[in-house]
C-alpha cells in the first residue's frame, strides 16, 4: 500500500462508518462517462458555492449581528455575482486574495459563537478556494458554465429538520456533516476512473471534507450538549434513502441513476 492510499483509507474510515451506504456502483458508472463530465463539473462547482453559502447563513443567523452579517455577504458577492448575473467574471476573485475586510463579532448570548464562527470561516474560505479551481479545470477544458438545477439531495435531507431551536441549528449541522461526508467518499470512489489531473485534484480535496465533516459533527455534538446518535442515524438514514434510491437527474450528490435502474 502506497502513502497515498493509506492516507485515503485513514481519511474514510470514519466516514464509511458514519454513512449508512456506499455510493452505488451505478452512479460511478454514470459519472466516470466522458458525456457527464460537463454536468459533473458545473455541479461540483455550484456544492462548493452552496457549502460556502450555508455556512455563512449559519453565521450570520445564529453567531454575528447585523454588521458582521453584512461583512459576509460582501465577501459572497463576488462569487455570486459569477453565478447568478449575466456576466460570466471572475475578475473580482480568481487570482486574488479574497476574504474578509473586517472581524466577526460573536453575538452575545450564545457560547458557541466564536467556535461556529471559526470553523466555519476557515470552511467558507476552502470551499471558494475549491470553487475557483473546479472553475479554472473547467477553463482548461473549455466547458463553460452554464446554469444548471439543483437536485433533490440537498431539498430532500431539510425535509427532516426540526422547526424549533436549537433543534434546528443542530439538525442543520448534522446535514452538513452527511452532505461533507458523502462528498469526501464521493470523491475518494470516483478519482480511480478519471484522468490523471481530476484524479489528483479529486484527492487533494479528501483532507479538508473530511475535516468538514467532523467540524459540522462536533459543533452539534457541543451545541445539543447531550447524546445526539438518535438523531444522527434518522437524518443518516434519510440521506442514504436519497443515495440509494433511483433518481432522475444526474448530479453530484444524485442517487441511482433511474435509467440505469430502468434497464437493470
Amino acid at each position: 500500500m502506497n502513502d497515498t492510499q493509506r492516507m485515503i483509507d485513514e481519511l474514510l474510515s470514519p466516514i464509511r462508518l458514519f454513512l449508512q451506504c456506499d455510493t452505488p456502483e451505478s452512479w460511478i458508472e454514470e459519472a466516470r462517462k466522458p458525456e457527464n463530465l460537463t454536468a459533473l463539473l458545473v455541479d461540483h462547482c455550484n456544492c462548493e458555492l452552496k457549502a460556502s453559502q450555508t455556512a455563512m447563513w449559519l453565521i450570520r443567523k445564529y453567531a454575528v449581528d447585523e454588521e458582521s452579517g453584512k461583512e459576509l455577504l460582501a465577501w459572497a458577492k463576488p462569487y455570486e455575482d459569477f453565478v447568478y448575473g449575466k456576466a460570466r467574471c471572475t475578475d473580482a476573485f480568481h487570482g486574488k486574495k479574497n476574504g474578509l475586510s473586517a472581524p466577526l463579532v460573536p453575538k452575545p448570548g450564545f457560547i458557541h459563537g466564536q467556535e461556529l464562527i471559526d470553523k466555519m470561516v476557515r470552511l467558507i474560505k476552502e470551499e471558494f478556494h475549491h470553487f475557483e479551481q473546479v472553475l479554472e479545470i473547467m477553463e482548461q477544458r473549455d466547458i463553460p458554465y452554464n446554469n444548471l438545477r439543483a437536485g433533490r439531495y440537498a431539498k430532500g435531507l431539510m425535509k427532516v429538520v426540526r422547526t424549533h431551536e436549537p433543534a434546528t441549528l443542530i439538525d442543520k449541522l448534522i446535514i452538513g456533516a452527511y452532505i461533507e461526508a458523502r462528498s469526501c467518499e464521493r470523491f475518494a470512489k470516483l478519482a480511480p476512473y478519471l484522468d490523471e489531473a481530476l484524479k489528483k485534484f479529486y484527492i487533494s480535496l479528501l483532507r479538508s471534507e473530511a475535516r468538514h465533516y467532523q467540524d459540522y459533527l462536533t459543533l452539534a455534538e457541543q451545541i445539543a450538549g447531550k447524546d445526539i446518535s438518535v438523531r444522527v442515524k434518522a437524518i443518516g438514514a434519510r440521506e442514504a434513502e436519497l443515495i440509494s434510491t433511483p433518481d432522475c437527474s444526474f448530479r453530484f450528490h444524485s442517487g441511482v441513476p433511474a435509467f440505469a435502474e430502468a434497464g437493470a
